[in-house]
């Protein structure tokens, strides 16, 4: 996923790579963008990202007041089809389900795109007629690698090398007054994520939040996702979550092992 694959030159198709560019040039900073806004952020010219608008506009992708572009409902096939049929969120959603019903928290399957996690699989319990959904978090929803706990746990999982690559290239955004933002203070961290084979977080990514995870790896010894908690300090002392939440996710890894 991080890794590109490696292509022949005259199989790279540029105009589709700057038009998924464009694409993924609005967030949640920016959810309406005009051509020249779309074209510094996609790093192409003005002409160039003004026709790929209006082509991904035609194409139902876009919406447009003629001036500015926002995505369009269609652009969820992409991310439905992959939650359709990828392999990993039908494997852990019936796990996720069953950890969520146990404990009446909310629980998540998160793999790692560059410099931020995604949540692949997502499950909070049913609650008067409402789904929690802990703090805003949703499907596809992606959060900085650096100070979350699924993050961490999949940079520990990284060679040495790649990991260096990793935090020289990165800049480690302070999200709170917890967030570790030095790159030696964090390789110190995912030292100890790496020794004790899981991580808890504290308040890094957001006031109030407080994440458990564990590497969920295959039987050959990869790790290809985390697997975490949220919750509160005020809902459970970090200490106790470590102690009664714990077991429960390495056990859930287990169980999940041979499947993946």
């Amino acid at each position: 996923m991080n890794q590109p694959f490696p292509i022949d030159p005259d199989d790279f198709i540029a105009g589709l790579a700057k038009g998924l560019a464009v694409l993924e040039s609005f967030d949640t900073e920016r959810q309406r963008l005009n051509a020249t806004m779309a074209a510094e952020r996609s790093g192409i010219t003005r002409t160039a990202a003004r026709r790929h608008l209006l082509t991904l506009t035609h194409l139902g992708y876009l919406e447009t007041d003629g001036s500015h572009f926002w995505l369009a409902p269609k652009v969820l096939r992409l991310s439905g089809s992959y939650l359709a049929s990828a392999r990993l969120p039908r494997i852990v959603q019936p796990v996720l389900y069953r950890l969520a019903a146990q404990t009446q928290l909310s629980f998540s399957c998160v793999v790692r795109d560059g410099h931020e996690v995604v949540i692949v699989a997502r499950s909070a319990l049913h609650e008067r007629g409402q789904r929690l959904m802990a703090h805003g978090l949703h499907l596809g929803s992606r959060l900085p690698a650096h100070a979350t706990s699924t993050g961490r746990v999949l940079l520990a999982a990284l060679p040495a090398a790649e990991l260096r690559q990793w935090l020289a290239s990165h800049d480690l955004r302070r999200l709170t007054a917890h967030t570790v933002t030095d790159s030696a203070a964090l390789e110190g961290v995912l030292d100890e994520v790496r020794r004790q084979d899981f991580c808890l977080a504290l308040e890094e990514h957001e006031l109030a939040v407080q994440a458990l995870a564990v590497p969920l790896r295959n039987m050959e010894g990869r790790t290809v996702a985390a697997l975490n908690i949220v919750t509160s300090p005020q809902r459970m002392a970090p200490a106790d979550m470590a102690a009664e939440l714990l077991p429960l996710l390495q056990e859930a890894a287990r169980e999940l092992r041979p499947l993946l």
